[in-house]
């Protein structure tokens, strides 16, 4: 791949270099219908981060091996111009091309159009385009709400917090949930919000920094969203003691970070992209993509909420019991998708 940021896995398929309209009538063949052979992820980090990049490739080799076709993967590939290995992706066949980070949402759809190759992208639902593209701002705030729940029971200073790396939208959705469900739960809780950066998703050193001074400013339950940049939450926290002298509590998003856990992880809102990807994959097939857009709730299990060994039994079974209530539609959740919904909340203490 060009410059060698690109780390290639899964199974290749054989590349075809025909030119002109030979290639776009190949690869228009090869998209549509039961003819769908393979699919491609890209990613801006590794696949390794218990989080974003890692639960994406996760859920599309999983998704591609349940519908017997082919994947590549294309991660660590930043955050610049990924054009050259959209590219070199759709010539070697990929029936769908799955960018995923917001980064890549004007290169992804102009390549898509060249190459007549549908794409998937991220925080620009706005983008549908009936047989080109889709949307997938996956928003977890109904697990978020319930980690809201848990933030508020748990909390011994009154105060928690929020870090995030960025405020694309779906950060914002969980971060507005979140607020909405320690306010639910604890009306006069305080609650401390920060971003790292505008796009900071990948800043550790900046993760670490400003959970510091939530927890200095009281917090004793952090919510994190980050990518790489929750590795120097989490950090933080391990290090970094509560006003009043006791342990703080790290909240997680979209992965499992319990095999590196040091006995702070409360929990995290797990997502389940498999889903996703085999509901854009059979849509391909039947030739109806682009028709809608995409997401995750907690009714098909691809929105979850951790269950770890630091939450009681008793606050567990209470919010298990919101969990239910959601899905019954007893407690009904709007995403808030703008950064000013959620200024809006975190700010009425």
């Amino acid at each position: 791949m060009t410059g060698g940021l690109a780390r290639r896995s899964a199974t290749a398929v054989g590349g075809r270099f025909l030119a002109g309209a030979a290639l776009a009538a190949a690869l228009a063949a090869s998209a549509w219908g039961g003819d769908l052979k393979s699919i491609a992820i890209l990613t801006p980090e590794q696949g390794t981060d218990y989080g974003w990049n890692q639960q994406g490739v996760e859920g599309a080799k999983a998704a591609a091996k349940a519908a017997g076709i082919k994947i590549e993967v294309a991660e660590n590939l930043g955050y610049g111009d990924v054009r050259p290995t959209l590219q070199e992706l759709a010539e070697d066949g990929a029936g769908l091309l799955i960018a995923h980070a917001s980064g890549y949402n004007t290169a992804a759809p102009e390549v898509g159009a060249q190459y007549n190759v549908p794409v998937a992208v991220v925080d620009t639902p706005q983008s549908l385009k009936a047989g080109a593209v889709a949307d997938y701002t996956a928003s977890g705030h109904q697990g978020a709400y319930l980690a809201g729940v848990l933030a508020a029971k748990m909390t011994r200073t009154g105060t928690v917090g929020i870090v995030v790396s960025g405020e694309p939208p779906s950060w914002n959705a969980q971060s507005a949930a979140f607020a909405e469900g320690v306010k639910a739960t604890k009306p006069d809780a305080i609650i401390r919000y920060a971003v790292i950066g505008p796009a900071a998703y990948s800043d550790a050193a900046g993760g670490k920094r400003v959970t510091e001074s939530l927890i200095a400013a009281g917090a004793d339950i952090v919510f994190g969203e980050g990518n790489g940049s929750s590795f120097g939450m989490l950090q933080a926290v391990e290090t970094t003691k509560a006003t009043d002298g006791g342990k703080v509590y790290f909240i997680d998003v979209i992965g499992d970070k319990t095999p590196i856990d040091k006995g702070y992880l409360l929990s995290s809102v797990l997502w389940n992209l498999e889903p996703v990807f085999a509901a854009m994959i059979a849509d391909v097939k039947a030739g109806s993509y682009g028709s809608h857009n995409y997401d995750i709730n907690l009714k098909d299990g691809s929105v979850d909420l951790l269950h770890t060994k630091n939450i009681p039994d008793d606050v567990w079974a209470e919010v298990m019991k919101a969990k239910q209530d959601i899905i019954d539609g007893k407690i009904v959740l709007t995403p808030h998708y703008d950064a000013a919904a959620v200024h809006a909340l975190v700010t009425q203490n």
